[in-house]
């Protein structure tokens, strides 16, 4: 139990007896099961709080007053920030260790493409679509990345603001993934416009939508609601929609069996990220003194940003259509999504 100022009189290093401070091991917080693991060693509580350890209050405030992390920053409200763990318990070393492996096989996988000419046998018409459509997605990529790394600066805990980070990060290696892959492709392909993909993203009626439901999350002041909106409704209203429900089922029916494993490491990272959103946001809807306020909430993010991401779903309809070979409909794709995001909702009790 931490010590406080009323208990010492005194913030001065010494002036206070820890339960443990003899120890040569981490036990001055609560491990989630019977020993504290790695990833709980290095991330609790290294963000310093003054409800906890920092007796002192903080060290640096800003010229308001306000210390360098405030609980406003959020309209959630909880009664133990702290008792968050990301289930894929990541911090900075795996973290590292996992991007470096993904961009090994991604580089691996278009190095020995190239090699063979798999992508010269591509679909004429998939060609055009990966320049427009897969170009323009890189940008939705990066601007999901972009949110994430502005919202992590505001999390109250390391454990929150670590978990946002690494999502971010893998967005925006998500987005150099891709332009990187199709710059590399279409340096053997004739008439290859890298150009494309900006100005669908800038231009195309199609992403239009798409363009303000991200600068919509983009927008927030509030960075538990952006995290809140990418993970829980745009992720699988539109960006699995667009990825698995298209690039990975139309790429080998169009002769294209390049992209689906360049894609397919951001299917994984979304998994790892959603996982880390529902254990947070359960906690704050099943919390004991604010749970109802937060509930009541997250139901407004959820027909806020669910309304935005469903119009950015049906304006890329046009995009099913457009290569020769079409394996899956739009309507089948949007079902499966609809019913992805009933099943995550449900998990944290909520409803749309």
């Amino acid at each position: 139990m931490a010590a406080t100022a009323t208990a010492t009189g005194s913030g001065a290093a010494g002036s206070a007896i820890f339960a443990g401070s003899t120890s040569r091991k981490y036990n001055y917080f609560e491990p989630r099961g019977k020993r504290a693991t790695h990833y709980e060693d290095v991330t609790v509580d290294v963000q310093p709080d003054p409800e906890r350890y920092l007796i002192q209050d903080w060290i640096i405030s800003f010229g308001n007053g306000k210390g360098a992390y405030t609980k406003d920053n959020t309209r959630a409200l909880s009664s133990n920030w702290h008792a968050f763990r990301a289930p894929d318990q990541e911090w900075e070393r795996t973290h590292y260790q996992r991007q470096s492996k993904i961009e090994t096989m991604v580089q691996a996988v278009i190095g020995n493409a190239r090699k063979a000419g798999a992508h010269l046998v591509f679909d004429r018409v998939w060609q055009k679509v990966l320049q427009t459509h897969l170009g323009a997605w890189k940008h939705a990529e990066f601007g999901l990345g972009t949110s994430l790394m502005q919202a992590q600066r505001y999390g109250y805990t390391q454990m929150i603001n670590n978990a946002t980070l690494t999502n971010s990060s893998y967005k925006m290696r998500l987005a150099q993934d891709i332009t990187l892959y199709l710059a590399e492709i279409g340096m053997d392909i004739e008439g290859w416009d890298d150009e494309l993909g900006k100005k669908a993203w800038l231009e195309d009626p199609a992403w239009q939508p798409c363009r303000l439901a991200i600068e919509s999350i983009m927008g927030s002041e509030d960075y538990l609601e952006q995290y809140f909106a990418i993970n829980l409704i745009f992720e699988p209203l539109v960006g699995e929609l667009f990825r698995s429900g298209f690039l990975m089922q139309a790429a080998a029916a169009n002769n294209d069996f390049i992209t689906p494993p360049v894609i397919s490491a951001a299917e994984a990272d979304y998994e790892r990220n959603l996982a880390n959103t529902i254990d947070l946001i359960y906690l704050l809807v099943h919390d004991e003194k604010h749970g109802a306020h937060n509930r009541a909430l997250f139901q407004s993010w959820v027909k806020k940003h669910g309304d935005l991401a469903d119009r950015a779903a049906t304006a890329l309809q046009p995009v099913w259509s457009q290569p020769h070979s079409k394996p899956v409909s739009f309507a089948d794709a949007q079902a499966a999504s609809h019913e992805r995001l009933a099943q995550i909702l449900g998990e944290i009790g909520l409803s749309r």
